[in-house]
């Protein structure tokens, strides 16, 4: 069981789909936790004064952890047996760590840049995403750092029209995988219960799929490219695509 007395803080830009994955844990565990909110780039001078870098950043009473894995595996240590997000069974674990090293590998990456693709140079999809629940003063600069933070987020990325197919044949790829996995009809990834394989995907999949029970307000689809939403309804009507709606309408408990 843990020994934190306080609540852990979590440093996030609400809409990123690591952030979620972390947050999402945090609340199936029913670990209390205080979010910190930020938009790009002020994040930076939160996680900066813990020692970290990128987001997620959680910072126990004792320990900060920069990572969304390291963060779980964490969480997964201070629990009891029976809320194990990793399996005790050396070779269950095994597949749980590879599946999760997959996705965030390779599937988040791709998924941010795809998407980025399509909506980086709308500011009128942007702020929202990216302002959601963040300081006051931070929302009112958006209009001012869009820009910078637009080559910025290109640049760090790899958003280029060229590459949108390659990041899509990726993403495509993984839940080709994944629906392999759940011909045989299992209800999750690996064992008979939820671990943070299935997390792992159903967050960072989020984007691509955009549940309604995910706590960041998704995008009014009105305001897509009609390519990308055709795309996106291609994904949700996978096996893979039905699996992470299906989690995220049983699984994703939010704090009261």
């Amino acid at each position: 069981m843990q020994n934190q007395q306080k609540p852990f803080r979590l440093i996030t830009i609400p809409v990123s789909h690591y952030c979620e994955k972390a947050r999402w844990t945090l609340d199936i565990l029913k670990l209390p936790y205080i979010e910190e909110p930020h938009m790009p780039p002020f994040y930076r001078f939160a996680t900066s004064k813990v020692g970290g870098g990128t987001v997620p950043v959680l910072v126990s009473e004792d320990r900060v952890f920069t990572d969304s894995t390291d963060i779980l595996k964490y969480l997964d240590s201070i629990s009891p047996n029976e809320a194990k997000l990793y399996p005790i069974d050396f070779q269950q674990r095994q597949e749980v760590e590879e599946l999760e090293e997959l996705f965030d590998e390779q599937l988040g990456t791709a998924i941010r840049s795809w998407a980025y693709v399509y909506i980086i140079d709308n500011s009128q999809i942007i702020q929202p995403k990216w302002t959601q629940g963040v300081p006051f003063f931070e929302k009112l600069l958006f209009p001012v750092i869009y820009p910078a933070m637009r080559s910025l987020v290109r640049k760090k990325y790899h958003v280029k029209v060229e590459s949108a197919g390659q990041y899509y044949a990726q993403i495509e790829s993984i839940f080709a995988k994944v629906s392999d996995l759940l011909v045989d009809g299992r209800s999750y990834l690996v064992g008979d219960k939820i671990s943070a394989a299935d997390i792992t995907f159903a967050s960072l999949a989020a984007p691509i799929l955009q549940p309604p029970e995910h706590p960041i307000k998704s995008s009014d689809s009105q305001q897509l490219p009609t390519e990308m939403l055709s795309k996106i309804k291609k994904f949700q009507e996978t096996a893979a695509g039905k699996f992470v709606l299906n989690l995220y309408k049983n699984w994703r408990r939010q704090r009261d």
